[in-house]
């Protein structure tokens, strides 16, 4: 858990000796103790006490008011920047209205494991305070009700001290791995309520958050020893590089034994050029595996077999029925009835529950004692080592070779954006914070450095990418990165108005439209399911293009005072309009938008 700020300066000692006059006080008493940066939200009279405390109270400073159109955006900035940074900013929720607007980002937060503070507000529940209708009609009983299966804890406290003790559990609970979404109700008439003469509030010093869980050393013993003992072994990986210093460890381990090693690419977990980076390879590498270790992998079922084809439910074993599975993770700690995004059971021979941030450490000493007392030869891993070598290299020079076949296409190639993209960026301190353009990024670009792919939704719906694309930019706001967000078009229209909250905050980020004209996943849907029931093919983009009209977005953006450019259809175009944003990026510190016109995939 992110450690509380001590308050050692000048000016957090200034700031402390202010008494809090109310329970809304003390909330904001408490997020500052947390060294929350952000609050964002859509306002309501619901959390009007707490937003009053934020402003007037603790000065609109540390934390900071994040004004965002929809809470769907604040509450998927609040993800993209706890990628970033390992921490939960807050959101707040007006009653049930907010609320139900935000259940979908919620599910998008409880899907990708990341920390999130939801405060929310209702009431008052003593109903002789309510004003008529709208009090009633926007209270419930119990509020948390509605999110309890998303979330991994919600609570709704009576009282100052229950309050305090409620956001501190919270922000545990929230930052505990698994990390997960907490939902906090505050009573309106609680937040205004006038604190006791003698309140004491809790110094969240005294309630530290959990050590990681490490596992069984003797199972870690264990499968160090057959992964030295294995001759072809395989690590699938997914999760892992939430966080980063994994990435280091999982380098260490791979070397030492010459395992390739399968990006699934929840996250940053791999670098890319690595010459045992065979993540473009899993079905080759799998075929012939003896071991497999998988690392944080949340679907090892759909991991370890493959389909017909991209439709069909007729799925087949990758490996043999001689290979070893061998899991570590915490994934089962997560599971929860409503939701089935647990995945299918997959047999395993050895499953550890840990953190993998405690685990891998053990792991790589295990590993480096069994060779060092085992017999197996150095020139075995050496041999190993070349021969995965070679197939990375040959992947990487296809990959190239693949996208010069596609240099000049019209509309342009996803691939040659990637590339025209990469060479724009390649000498800045990049950060990807949405979107891999189809997997070409990470085919054409380096990833050296676990910062710099944020990662993707863990829930595959439409409406996330942009605002936790900005959300990761505002974690960067005041450093010098170059965010990038490869953003789809269909995605943005969902909540096109997160635009604005870019502008007013001020937050800096070049994006490039993926513009295909249309939902093109449910197009090829269609295409499938016509061939299949002998229907017309050329009716499978009605009601999924998004064509009549093509949305604007270079003027969309420019409504809001941003840099818009396009659309572009001319692939001679697309590099300087590409230096144009990423200049308008770094000099103004601002938002800057290309739309190209590109190919469906």
């Amino acid at each position: 858990m992110p450690k509380p700020t001590t308050g050692t300066s000048d000016e957090s000692s200034a700031k402390s000796t202010r008494k809090p006059e109310y329970v809304s006080d003390m909330l904001v008493d408490l997020m500052k103790a947390y060294d929350v940066e952000y609050v964002a939200l859509n306002p309501g009279a619901t959390v009007r006490a707490l937003h009053d405390s934020i402003v007037n109270y603790g000065g609109n400073e540390r934390p900071e008011m994040i004004l965002c159109c929809h809470e769907h955006i604040a509450l998927c900035m609040a993800q993209g920047y706890a990628r970033v940074t390992g921490k939960p900013m807050v959101t707040m929720v007006h009653n049930v209205a907010g609320l139900l607007n935000a259940m979908n980002a919620i599910f998008h937060g409880y899907c990708s494991k990341v920390p999130l503070m939801i405060l929310g507000g209702t009431g008052p529940m003593d109903v002789s305070k309510r004003r008529p209708w709208i009090d009633w009609i926007h209270t419930a009983l119990v509020q948390g009700n509605v999110v309890r299966d998303i979330v991994k804890w919600d609570d709704q406290p009576e009282g100052a001290l229950s309050a305090a003790e409620s956001f501190i559990r919270g922000y545990r609970v929230a930052t505990t791995e698994p990390n997960g979404p907490v939902y906090l109700c505050f009573d309106v008439e609680l937040q205004e309520s006038s604190l006791p003469s003698d309140f004491n509030m809790p110094d969240v010093k005294n309630y530290p958050g959990h050590t990681p869980i490490s596992g069984d050393i003797e199972s870690l013993r264990k499968v160090a020893q057959r992964l030295v003992e294995s001759e072809n072994p395989v690590i699938l990986t997914d999760l892992l590089g939430r966080n980063p210093s994994c990435v280091d460890r999982l380098v260490q381990l791979a070397e030492m034994l010459a395992i390739p090693v399968v990006d699934l690419g929840s996250r940053f977990n791999f670098p890319n050029t690595h010459p045992l980076d065979l993540t473009g390879a899993r079905t080759e590498v799998l075929k012939n595996a003896d071991l497999v270790l998988a690392l944080d992998v949340e679907d090892l079922y759909g991991d370890l077999t493959m389909s017909e084809d991209d439709f069909s439910h007729k799925m087949s074993y990758v490996i043999s029925d001689k290979t070893r599975v061998i899991q570590i993770g915490l994934l089962d700690l997560w599971i929860r009835s409503w939701s089935e995004n647990y995945q299918r059971l997959q047999s395993v021979d050895i499953s550890i529950p840990a953190d993998t941030s405690a685990a891998l450490p053990y792991l790589v000493e295990f590993c480096r004692d069994a060779i060092r007392h085992g017999k197996r030869e150095s020139e075995v891993f050496g041999e190993r080592s070349q021969k995965w070598k070679e197939r990375h290299d040959a992947l990487r020079t296809k990959w190239q070779d693949d996208a010069k076949k596609t240099w000049d296409q019209k509309p342009i190639s996803t691939a040659r954006l990637a590339a025209e993209v990469w060479d724009v960026i390649k000498d800045e301190d990049w950060v990807l914070a949405n979107g891999t353009l189809s997997g070409w990024a990470r085919k054409l670009w380096t990833w050296s450095q676990p910062y710099q792919y944020v990662g993707k939704s863990g829930a595959g719906s439409a409406g996330y990418g942009f605002s936790s694309a900005l959300g990761a930019a505002l974690a960067y706001k005041h450093s010098r990165k170059l965010c990038v967000d490869l953003q789809p078009d269909g995605d943005l229209l969902y909540f096109s108005s997160a635009l604005w909250t870019a502008a007013s905050s001020k937050i800096p980020m070049m994006v490039v439209m993926f513009n295909n004209r249309s939902y093109y996943n449910d197009e090829e849907h269609q295409e499938h399911l016509a061939v299949v029931r002998k229907r017309p093919v050329e009716n499978k983009g009605i009601g999924i293009r998004i064509d009549n009209p093509p949305p604007n977005f270079a003027k969309l953006a420019q409504s809001f005072g941003l840099h818009g450019e396009g659309p572009i259809e001319d692939p001679s175009e697309v590099k300087e309009a590409l230096m144009d944003a990423k200049r308008i990026v770094k000099e103004k510190r601002s938002l800057a938008l290309v739309d190209i016109v590109v190919q469906p995939r």
